[in-house]
């Protein structure tokens, strides 16, 4: 952007009189002004004029975008680089900038050149952390879960790595450390490091266990922690361990069900739920060669553009597949039960995640578990040995789904049968047992 050329002193006035008139002033009209003005005096209008270009770029009232918006966004940016960099305000106008671009790069499948915008906002970020002497970068969180999707693991399991060091002393806030925590458990698996796994999933279980227990269903999030750390634990053949933990998520459930005073549905909690559900599938959903994949440990408000279309568009397609598979299964199960009752829960994990706000009246979700259920059962009658675990997993699966819409007592009776199913009855059920 050539801000140095000669302007006319006509287009100047006009200029200053759009912006001084009081009568209304369309985005164009703006960005016009500011266009000629930060020609005559950079310092003061290159800001605004960045800041004009994003507006026109994205109208708010409609929700649409301008058939030019990465040209209006590149054009923003590169107004934002003009910008005397002794200027205080230079490293905010730049960083809104970069994100605006970097949301249109994204959308358009450019995702190299968007990754490389988000490493200069976490630049930014790591500046001002260092200005201000926080210890926590608030970018890193942003950071990771680009380069998650970008299929670079180990980094984003090393950026999240640090956030977590920074932020674990100071303790709870509000669920923002267990949130943090469970990004950073879904980073250190997708990286392929257990023993980080493990000892986060610990650290996430014993906050949850402190948290008092009243107000957005601090009980139900200690249950999804715990069944999470059971899952990952048998994940990692940690089966002795793994039954261990669903015996405490036992007790809890049971404490749950029998207590009116915790029956209250909270977003937070399904969210909770709804991240490890989509974590627990993670294996079963690895990227594709076509485009991003979900991110698992992030709540779907936070996924990308493209994230959201691969994961849930996919459901009318996966949808098909189940119900061709299942006439295959229905002639030769040997061949393709078991492939079956895999992808119904691949179609049951993102038809769930996607509708996890409207859990109270979520019959098309239940459905689904109902029918992973039946499946699994069938599995179970032809393989026994397979298919009984494949069962156990369904109906916590179903157990957890209950649970996060505050059905507690339908959730404890399908664990317990998951329980039975592993040869893990509680401990009061074996004492209250008849002889024999």
């Amino acid at each position: 952007m050539d801000h140095s050329g000669k302007v006319d002193q006509d287009d100047v006035v006009r200029a200053r009189n759009i912006l001084l008139a009081s009568e209304p002033r369309t985005p164009r009209d703006e960005v016009d002004a500011y266009r000629v003005l930060a020609r005559v005096s950079p310092a003061a209008y290159l800001p605004p004029l960045s800041r004009a270009l994003r507006r026109l770029s994205y109208d708010t009232g409609t929700g649409r975008r301008h058939p030019d918006s990465l040209a209006l966004c590149e054009e923003a940016l590169a107004a934002a680089r003009a910008v005397d960099p002794a200027e205080p305000a230079r490293a905010g106008v730049l960083y809104e900038a970069l994100d605006a671009c970097q949301r249109e790069l994204y959308d358009l499948g450019r995702h190299t050149a968007g990754l490389a915008m988000h490493a200069e906002m976490l630049a930014i970020d790591r500046a001002e952390a260092r200005a201000a002497g926080r210890p926590a970068v608030a970018g890193l969180h942003r950071w990771a879960a680009a380069l998650s999707e970008a299929g670079r693991y180990s980094e984003a399991a090393d950026a999240m790595t640090e956030l977590v060091t920074a932020v674990l002393p100071a303790g709870s806030d509000d669920g923002e450390l267990a949130w943090v925590l469970l990004d950073g458990i879904a980073a250190l698996h997708d990286a392929g490091r257990p023993a980080e796994v493990l000892d986060a999933f610990e650290a996430l279980v014993g906050i949850q266990a402190a948290e008092p227990p009243s107000g957005r269903g601090p009980m139900a999030c200690h249950l999804h922690a715990l069944i999470g750390h059971s899952r990952m634990l048998d994940a990692y053949g940690r089966g002795e361990q793994a039954a261990l933990v669903r015996q405490e998520a036992l007790a809890v459930l049971t404490q749950l069900a029998a207590t009116d005073g915790w029956r209250t549905w909270t977003s937070y909690q399904s969210s909770f739920w709804a991240v490890l559900l989509s974590l627990s599938g993670a294996e079963s959903d690895r990227p594709s060669p076509d485009g991003p994949r979900p991110l698992s440990g992030e709540a779907p408000t936070h996924w990308p553009l493209g994230a959201k279309r691969r994961c849930f568009g996919s459901r009318h397609t996966l949808r098909e597949e189940v119900d061709a598979l299942a006439a295959r299964a229905a002639d030769d199960p040997d061949r393709h039960l078991a492939e079956l009752v895999r992808l119904h829960r691949l179609l049951t994990v993102r038809s769930a995640v996607h509708w996890e706000s409207h859990l109270l009246s979520g019959e098309r979700v239940r459905s689904l578990f109902d029918e992973g259920v039946d499946l699994a059962r069938r599995l179970s009658r032809h393989d026994p040995v397979e298919g009984t675990r494949a069962l156990a997993g369904a109906l916590i699966d179903r157990s957890t789904f209950h649970a996060a819409a505050c059905r507690f007592g339908p959730a404890l009776d399908d664990f317990r049968q998951a329980l039975r199913c592993l040869g893990e009855v509680g401990r009061a059920e074996v004492r209250a047992a008849p002889d024999g």
